[in-house]
């Protein structure tokens, strides 16, 4: 183990998270407020596996670009002329240049700020003026073809883009399978499929002073439901929830009582293949690292947990809804209605992760304790981070 990674957080302090629940303590606060930690967390935790860095709907027609950075790191969403979605490092090959600084339609290729080179939007380089002298655009010392965009390993789901920054993660159809095999008794095998995202609606953008890892063990849990979200509290009930725990990167909470139609007088459509004597029933599990995903009989969200920097993050939700039926005009109110109660949840959990955020300033706290039985979920997702954790300060 290097002293540098001994440095950030001391293994020991690791290693007592991973003890049963009743002996164990949560990360310790370096891990909420430090810079150096979140930056080895990038590269040496989330990186290793498969992180969402954007919506594929967002890439709103072909030839659309979207430049994002992804815990500091520049990238490039890339909708081609055919339509293919792909991922590349937002840099110049030439000199290291931020290629693309606004997103937009590109009409012929992506150029260069710097100096002009240009680039299709398969990440090619096709352009290099005066590379071999004045008015001389080609030069036989230098092949283009060895010198494109550097793409990432991605994939998407759910309208989600996702990546592998280290690209030896085992495949992302491995990786989502368990979580697709959960839930095809309620979606059937085509209900992603039927998912509609409607004219660029049903979005939240919601920005906490807190570090991107409270907002995961907030949502995984529903102990906080009757003092955070007393409306939520009176149609999905904290006694009506169950927790989730599966694999080594899936956790939350379920509810056998949601009915927001009943409370709102929403209805919508549902989906085709939803059980019957399930229509009040809803999930909600916490894909680690940086997905909430939730699934309710008339529509479903995925939400990407952004992490701007150690204390900063922002949330970024999209609603969906149930085939072409709901996209309807005579359905807006329903829509609004649905977009406007997670309004209202995620608005109240903003007090209690930046609560704890100032909370992991203190030397009096030490990274905290779980409930036995309330706290299993975020003691299971805090157990994916520090197994983690660990393997990259042994590496």
């Amino acid at each position: 183990m290097s002293n540098v990674s001994q440095n950030i957080i001391p293994v020991q302090q690791v290693d007592s998270v991973l003890n049963p629940i009743v002996e164990a303590s949560g990360m310790p606060n370096t891990a909420y407020v430090s810079q150096e930690y979140f930056a080895f967390e990038r590269d040496k935790v989330i990186g290793k596996t498969w992180a969402c860095i954007g919506f594929a709907s967002d890439l709103i027609k072909n030839g659309y670009v979207m430049p994002v950075s992804f815990m500091n790191l520049p990238l490039l969403m890339m909708r081609n002329k055919d339509g293919e979605v792909q991922v590349f490092h937002n840099v110049c090959s030439h000199r290291g240049m931020q290629l693309v600084q606004e997103a937009g339609e590109v009409q012929g290729m992506i150029r260069c700020p710097y100096h002009s080179w240009t680039y299709d939007l398969n990440g090619n380089l096709k352009g290099t003026p005066h590379i071999g002298g004045i008015a001389k655009h080609k030069d036989d010392r230098f092949k283009c073809e060895k010198h494109g965009l550097k793409p990432l390993r991605s994939a998407i789901w759910m309208d989600m883009v996702f990546v592998n920054l280290s690209g030896d993660a085992p495949s992302f159809e491995e990786h989502i399978a368990p979580l697709e095999s959960r839930w095809s008794e309620f979606l059937g095998n085509d209900g992603l499929g039927l998912l509609r995202r409607v004219n660029m609606g049903g979005h939240l953008e919601i920005e906490v002073a807190s570090n991107w890892k409270l907002t995961v063990e907030n949502y995984c849990e529903a102990y906080h439901l009757p003092w955070v979200h007393p409306a939520l509290n009176t149609y999905s009930k904290l006694e009506d929830h169950y927790n989730i725990m599966f694999e080594d990167r899936f956790a939350g909470q379920g509810s056998y009582k949601y009915d927001l139609s009943g409370t709102a007088g929403t209805h919508l459509p549902t989906f085709p293949s939803w059980p019957e004597d399930k229509l009040r029933h809803a999930e909600y599990v916490a894909l680690f690292p940086n997905v909430l995903l939730g699934i309710q009989a008339d529509h479903a969200f995925a939400m990407m947990i952004d992490p701007i920097h150690a204390e900063k993050t922002i949330e970024r939700l999209r609603l969906y809804y149930v085939g072409d039926e709901a996209t309807k005009d005579e359905y807006a109110a329903c829509r609004t209605a649905t977009l406007e109660s997670w309004r209202v949840v995620f608005g109240e959990d903003i007090g209690a992760v930046e609560g704890m955020q100032k909370g992991r300033h203190s030397p009096g706290f030490g990274g905290g304790v779980f409930s036995p039985e309330m706290d299993l979920p975020t003691h299971f997702f805090q157990k994916w981070l520090a197994t983690q954790t660990k393997v990259a300060l042994e590496d």
